[in-house]
């Protein structure tokens, strides 16, 4: 029975996101499969005001498809998906970024589904939730606050938060390079945000993404480290480590460490696919 990669992206992502990725493995021997998680993708519902010319009114109060949605019904939709993957062999559940709530919750779940999670800079909430990691001395080095100009609507009356990736501000995309690919070049950045949806959900969890040490806590895991993102930094990387590996110091994390940005490795594949393909050895 052969081994499977199931993917599962970070904020305003898709499956798409992790096409260079799934080549990289692919051309090492290796099955994978990328989620859509619960209102991204081609369900994403795209709104005609974000296309050019923008409509800049319209875009602050269209309707938006992620108004409700829960990290619970993205952990719900992935424990499907993994559980049908796992019929057909073993399963490792990688993560990025806020991907890592989902990862989380899954290995709350069904831990028994799962062989090994991988996080990849993502979010591994153990003593703390997600907006007391934020406010956290570890966070201060993000540079994710000086880019909230991308952010347009009201929040509350739109029930999700919207970016303006197609923002034609210089100075707001600088900082955005800045925060997500500062090791990449300016059309890889752009090609980037192009992949981008708008909208993502307000709801980050709470204590529902919190590892739980009986369940979540016995799976194997590994941590891979961007040592120069600028979104979430190191110092916080190192401390879901840290908090993880107190919680079940039987089952530490298996860390790896790559210089890259937050999504460089999105960008450039290789050495990351290498660790991953190590792991399914």
């Amino acid at each position: 029975m052969s081994h499977t990669f199931v993917l599962v992206h970070g904020s305003n992502c898709n499956s798409f996101t992790w096409a260079p990725m799934q080549r990289e493995l692919a051309l090492l021997g290796h099955r994978s499969l990328a989620v859509d998680l619960p209102g991204h993708g081609f369900a994403a519902g795209w709104h005609p005001s974000y296309q050019a010319p923008q409509d800049p009114a319209a875009l602050a109060s269209a309707p938006s498809g992620q108004a409700g949605r829960t990290v619970a019904e993205c952990v719900e939709h992935v424990v499907e998906v993994v559980r049908r993957a796992a019929a057909h062999g073993p399963v490792t559940l990688v993560g990025h970024s806020r991907g890592g709530l989902t990862l989380t919750g899954v290995g709350n779940a069904v831990p028994e589904l799962v062989d090994r999670l991988v996080y990849v800079s993502a979010w591994c909430c153990v003593d703390s939730t997600v907006a007391e990691y934020v406010a956290s001395p570890e966070n201060a080095d993000s540079v994710l606050g000086e880019a909230a100009g991308v952010m347009v609507g009201d929040i509350a009356a739109l029930g999700a938060i919207r970016m303006n990736w197609r923002t034609a501000d210089a100075g707001l995309l600088a900082t955005l390079k800045t925060a997500m690919l500062a090791d990449g070049t300016d059309e890889e950045f752009l090609a980037f945000l192009n992949t981008l949806e708008p909208d993502e959900s307000l709801d980050a969890g709470g204590i529902g993404v919190q590892t739980d040490a009986a369940t979540w806590g016995r799976v194997p895991r590994s941590y891979v480290r961007l040592t120069r993102d600028r979104s979430l930094p190191v110092a916080l990387q190192d401390r879901f480590i840290a908090e993880a590996d107190a919680l079940t110091p039987g089952n530490p994390f298996d860390v790896h460490s790559v210089e890259g940005s937050h999504v460089g490795f999105l960008v450039h594949p290789q050495e990351v696919a290498g660790i991953l393909a190590e792991l399914a050895a």
